[in-house]
């Protein structure tokens, strides 16, 4: 018999899932085969699939999986955090601990590439959740094109066992790779649910910096053009305007924070984050980032480089603002050193906005 203990991580979770997500080397006929067959139980009444499991729910399962070894088939799965400072236990319940839960076992190549959890820049670290200062160039999360083991969510995930966390640290949103700022990480099933609702719900405030083409026209404005996703090969791009089905609505605010000699430093809040979508939005209207490989204007981004030295795209997560169990939260972060040189050389041309 297998007994877990639910925790926060896995409360109001359908029973089918949570056994999927505790025991992820398991096929999914067997957890149809124990659950058909009755052998599930949650504090003791059979379960059933779609039934909800609240924290401190007692699940056993009267099975033996191959993937758990056999000394903890019967026991609680119960883990114990380190002493506090006042020497008190810290018992809680989880089931990250097992090896299987954080992933496949990383080669000697991939664990020489998890530097980055070591160099991880941490705006705030909480209980719940922590922030990072993401730089640009690191991917969010793995995908196509990206080596294993270096993305932002690898190395988190690698931050998180040096921690002894009893949950994989999970990214709520995420940022282009060109895009450098903050990311919000949640540190608990619960958290990650709560913040997944919050960004959905538009109770997450985002706001960029961001460096554009020309001088505009208003210092304040806002930017409400549908964005339709389009796949090449070369790579997926966001047109503008376009009306159907796939077009979805995105709306960008922004004022200027700074007029320069052909450029404009402008704050930028989102409404809705759609893929790239102030980078398309302000391409559209006249006004490309600097150093925008995709929507921006090549020529400039060529010119720029050579005498300005930027090498990246211009745009920056700053500020997060958002409301966490009853406190207001916000979160500042100033532009990274190899942005802050480039604005440094341009010459201002009017008062500064603030």
């Amino acid at each position: 018999m297998i007994t877990r203990v639910i925790d926060r991580n896995f409360a109001n979770m359908r029973l089918d899932r949570f056994l999927r997500k505790a025991f992820p080397d398991e096929s999914l006929s067997v957890f149809f085969a124990v659950i058909r067959k009755k052998k599930v139980r949650v504090n003791g009444v059979v379960g059933k699939a779609n039934q909800m499991l609240q924290e401190g729910d007692t699940v056993c399962i009267y099975e033996n999986f191959k993937s758990v070894d056999a000394d903890s088939q019967s026991a609680t799965n119960v883990i114990q955090f380190p002493a506090s400072q006042n020497e008190e236990e810290k018992p809680s319940t989880g089931f990250a601990k097992a090896k299987s839960t954080w992933g496949k076992s990383a080669s000697s190549q991939e664990k020489m590439s998890g530097w980055g959890a070591k160099e991880l820049d941490i705006v705030i670290q909480t209980e719940d959740y922590v922030v990072v200062n993401k730089p640009s160039g690191l991917a969010s999360q793995p995908g196509s094109g990206t080596r294993p083991g270096e993305s932002l969510v690898e190395y988190l995930w690698e931050w998180g066992r040096r921690e002894g966390l009893d949950f994989k640290p999970t990214i709520a949103h995420r940022l282009d790779q060109e895009t450098s700022g903050m990311i919000i990480a949640a540190l608990h099933g619960d958290t990650l649910r709560d913040f997944t609702r919050m960004i959905r719900e538009h109770e997450v405030d985002k706001f960029y910096y961001a460096l554009v083409k020309g001088n505009l026209k208003k210092d304040k404005g806002t930017i409400n053009e549908t964005l339709t996703r389009t796949d090449a090969a070369k790579g997926s791009k966001m047109k503008v305007g376009e009306t159907g089905k796939d077009a979805q609505q995105a709306i960008t605010h922004y004022r200027v924070k700074q007029h320069y000699e052909g450029y404009d430093l402008v704050k930028i809040k989102l409404e809705t984050g759609r893929m790239h979508q102030i980078r398309a939005h302000f391409a559209s209207i006249g006004h490309p980032l600097l150093g925008d490989t995709r929507y921006g204007d090549f020529a400039l981004n060529r010119e720029v480089k050579k005498q300005l030295g930027l090498h990246r795209l211009f745009l920056h997560s700053c500020r997060l603002e958002f409301v966490w169990h009853g406190d207001k939260i916000v979160l500042d972060c100033p532009l990274p050193k190899e942005l802050q040189s480039v604005v440094d050389q341009l010459k201002p041309i009017r008062h500064e906005h603030r």
